[in-house]
Order: C-alpha cells, then sequence, then structure tokens
C-alpha cells in the first residue's frame, strides 16, 4: 500500500508556477519545497521521479473509489493515468508556459485491487508548437499493464 509522502498539499499560485519550467516545479513538489495537488491524497497517487518527458507516479487504490460492485472504481485508473499523461507534457514545458488538455483516451485492461501498490510512468510522445501528446501505463507489481492511455494538449502561452 502506497503511503502518502512527508509533503505539503494544496495548491500553488499560478504566478510561482509559471516562473519555473515543468521540471523544476516538479522537482521541488517530489523534495517537499512546494505543495502536491490534493487530488494526489484523495486519489493516493504520489510523484516519485522526473525527468524531462518523463513522470513516474507511486499509487494505491483507496477504499473510497470502491464502485457498488465492491471493486475499484475505473475513474481512479483514470485519474491517475490523467496525472502522469499532463505532467509527462508539462515535464517538458519552459517556464512561462502552460497547457490543456484536450483529448484523453484510457484503455482498463485489469482490475486494480485497494491495498495494492502500482507504478505509473508517463511519457512525452511529441511536443510541438501548439500541441503535444503523450502515453502512460499503470503497471501492477508483477510489471502487468492495469491500464494505458493517451492524451492531447494544447501548448498555451507561446
Amino acid at each position: 500500500m502506497t503511503t502518502r509522502p512527508d509533503r505539503p498539499l494544496g495548491s500553488i499560485p499560478l504566478d510561482t508556477m509559471m516562473s519555473m519550467s515543468g521540471l523544476e516545479l516538479f522537482r521541488k513538489m517530489i523534495a517537499g519545497e512546494l505543495p502536491s495537488p490534493p487530488v494526489s491524497e484523495i486519489s493516493n497517487q504520489w510523484m516519485t521521479e522526473v525527468a524531462e518527458g518523463r513522470v513516474i507516479w507511486t499509487c494505491s487504490p483507496p477504499a473510497n473509489f470502491i464502485n457498488p460492485m465492491g471493486g475499484v472504481h475505473g475513474g481512479w485508473a483514470m485519474t491517475v493515468l490523467d496525472s502522469a499523461l499532463g505532467c509527462a507534457v508539462h515535464s517538458a514545458l519552459p517556464a512561462g508556459i502552460g497547457y490543456t488538455t484536450v483529448e484523453v483516451k484510457t484503455n482498463l485492461t485489469r482490475a486494480p485491487k485497494v491495498g495494492e501498490t502500482y507504478r505509473c510512468e508517463g511519457l512525452l510522445i511529441s511536443l510541438g508548437r501548439r500541441t503535444a501528446t503523450s502515453e502512460a501505463k499503470i503497471y501492477d507489481v508483477q510489471d502487468r499493464v492495469v491500464a494505458f492511455g493517451t492524451t492531447t494538449c494544447l501548448i498555451l502561452g507561446n
């Protein structure tokens, strides 16, 4: 089970966020110098590694994501994938440039279980002047793909 790292939670003022590259921003979040977003705690997903165009989240479905049939709601995997997809793009952006999601596609291939720990890797596919694409996969401890997705993002501010 993924445990919450000793990091602050909260939102980052837009002017602070836009003053640094995505890579700088995420390194400061991982180090606890800037807060992690509250969605990290709600969905029990924590960015643990970052490089330009690549992010790793460690995650575990919390009990509040149980669906009426007793399984993990598909929205949990979609939330984790969306985080990794967007952050893979953001990690490659310079200071002052933002993005917004245009489209996301997800596939759920295995049923995740509450209490199990998963790894989600997001990778930048392409970064153009106006759009970017990325892919992400959630892996179980046996390196089997539990879910995967792709996104297209609109690049803002250039």
